[in-house]
């Protein structure tokens, strides 16, 4: 099956055409700046063909018309027909407490996605935006939706729920959901592939870190925790993002400072993490270089950064009894070498020894040899996952409809 794979912002769509039988992208791209002047979309096919093309690209309907455009395309396209398209996956961020798994996407489901604006709502206004353009351009195409809190879903109230009157989670449903679900969900199963044992049997804490970063205890394939909470903004430092902070140091701030609610947000998910601390960057490898130029506040934010990480490999451990194997993904997960030897120094104690060289050669199993725990480098794909499950879905409701 071939799936067109969405990733709907406020100002910007990622696109990835997918073939599920053999895993396959056949192209991908991303328009930006939608709704603004110099909007672009950048295309490019798996034999490496490329192009950009600029336009006025006012909303999300017409970014997806130039999508379905160029790779319609005689010199840049992978189809030759609409109806090549067998169906549309979407990332949506938010499922709330409905969505366990991947869906069909219906009116009903528009509907709790619209219920569930409130809890994320940056996010899945576009997310909806972009189902809604399908439907305009696409009216017969299949959509399923991916939600990026589903793979956290099966979390305890123990994992969950606040240090809040029971009423406020009962009443606004104010409790941990977690992000990057589809990503952690897809490393953690490779790991069990590439260590030919099944998940059923591992202990796992997966660090997804990117300039948005959480990590999961991730217990017989399951994620029985994770840091980003009711909001991507809890848990880890981030590119621009606090992480953890006692809450009284906004209230503080915002007296001090004289905030608005907005200004506070945009302070704490904007200007804060590595670019708030550094001064420098929210960017790794400028952090990285700054610090190695003698930069002090850079070196603070890379020691913040990575003790953080650390902390939680610790408290994960504690939380499953144990720990089989740590995954590294993510832009910087997978690329800075620093952050993985920083944060695994001193974890001899969990069985976790890493090999310098393989370390330093960006090797997949890090792991030195004898480590009781394994530490893995895993590139994640979360558009394969999305794919799959929305391939999944239709073939489902495809044999349900014979047999009927």
């Amino acid at each position: 099956m071939k799936v067109l794979v969405l990733n709907s912002g406020s100002s910007s769509i990622k696109y990835q055409f997918v073939d599920t039988d053999e895993k396959l992208f056949l192209a991908k791209g991303i328009v930006e700046r939608i709704g603004m002047s110099g909007a672009v979309l950048t295309h490019s096919r798996y034999d490496g063909d490329s192009v950009s093309i600029v336009g006025e690209i006012l909303d999300h309907s017409l970014a997806i018309e130039y999508v379905l455009a160029v790779m319609l395309s005689k010199n840049h396209g992978v189809i030759e027909d609409k109806e090549d398209i067998d169906a549309i996956g979407h990332r949506v961020v938010h499922g709330g407490e409905t969505f366990t798994g991947s869906v069909f996407i219906t009116d009903e489901v528009m509907k709790v996605l619209q219920d569930n604006v409130d809890l994320a709502p940056l996010h899945n206004p576009p997310n909806i935006k972009g189902i809604q353009a399908v439907r305009r351009l696409l009216p017969d195409a299949p959509q399923c939706g991916v939600f990026d809190t589903s793979f956290h879903s099966h979390m305890q109230p123990h994992a969950y729920l606040y240090g809040i009157p029971y009423e406020l989670y009962k009443r606004h449903k104010i409790r941990r959901y977690g992000f990057h679900g589809t990503s952690h969900r897809y490393v953690a199963a490779q790991a069990a592939q590439m260590l030919g044992k099944p998940i059923e049997e591992l202990k796992m804490v997966t660090a997804h870190l990117g300039n948005g970063c959480s990590m999961a205890a991730v217990d017989k394939g399951i994620s029985v925790d994770t840091t980003m909470g009711f909001t991507p903004l809890e848990g880890l430092l981030m590119g621009t993002r606090t992480g953890d902070m006692d809450p009284s140091v906004i209230l503080y701030i915002m007296g001090k400072e004289g905030l608005s609610m907005a200004e506070a947000a945009t302070l704490m998910n904007k200007h804060s993490g590595l670019i708030g601390i550094s001064g420098e960057s929210s960017d790794m490898r400028e952090i990285i270089s700054a610090m190695k130029e003698g930069s002090k506040r850079s070196k603070y934010a890379f020691d913040v950064f990575c003790y953080r990480i650390k902390k939680y490999v610790g408290a994960y451990a504690a939380a499953m009894g144990g720990i089989d194997v740590l995954v590294f993904t993510g832009g910087i997960g997978e690329n800075a070498s620093d952050v993985r030897t920083a944060v695994c120094e001193g974890l001899g104690f969990l069985g976790i020894e890493l090999d310098a060289a393989k370390n330093a050669n960006k090797e997949l199993d890090l792991s030195a040899d004898g480590s009781r725990t394994k530490v893995l480098r895993i590139p994640t794909n979360e558009e394969l996952v999305i794919a799959l499950d929305t391939a999944d879905i239709v073939s489902e409701m495809k044999k349900e409809a014979v047999t009927k």
